[in-house]
């Protein structure tokens, strides 16, 4: 839409038109950053749950549930149905704690690697091919402004 017709950015500073710019490309960037793996994770009957419950239990090998729900900000409910359904199709393996039987501990089986793998590997390129772009030492600059955006608490 034309800037002179959209009524938000005609009631806004030059500032603010810059911040909507970069919330329109964040949710663009989004949008194809997860379209690849979605197309592998439909295919299984799998969502983005099930891809980040994966990616953070890889990440985090013997993670409690706690932990997980600490990380995904979802319901108890919603986080016991993707584990159950990632447990039942062997992609993850959940283990008593030896210290506190009471503990739930959580590991990626080789089938769950895999998948993580395949999952990030469309990622990885397109992350690749966008600093291909870009000028040397970029990359530690936008990890920085990624981590600006994440409340300290909430990771």
């Amino acid at each position: 839409m034309d800037d002179e017709l959209n009524p938000v950015t005609k009631a806004v500073s030059s500032d603010d038109i810059e911040h909507l710019e970069t919330i329109e490309q964040l949710f663009f960037a989004y949008r194809d950053f997860i379209s690849d793996p979605d197309l592998i994770l439909k295919n299984l009957g799998f969502g983005r749950a099930h891809h980040r419950t994966l990616y953070f239990v890889s990440r985090n090998p013997g993670m409690t549930v706690a932990d997980l729900l600490s990380i995904l900000k979802i319901t108890k409910q919603s986080l016991a149905r993707v584990l159950r359904e990632l447990i039942d199709t062997g992609y993850i393996l959940q283990t008593e704690g030896k210290n506190d039987r009471r503990k739930r501990l959580l590991f990626v089986t080789q089938k769950g690697k895999d998948l993580v793998l395949a999952l990030s590997k469309p990622q990885s390129i397109r992350i690749e091919n966008a600093f291909s772009h870009l000028e040397p030492g970029v990359r530690k600059q936008v990890v920085d402004f990624l981590n600006a955006m994440i409340e300290p608490q909430k990771y």
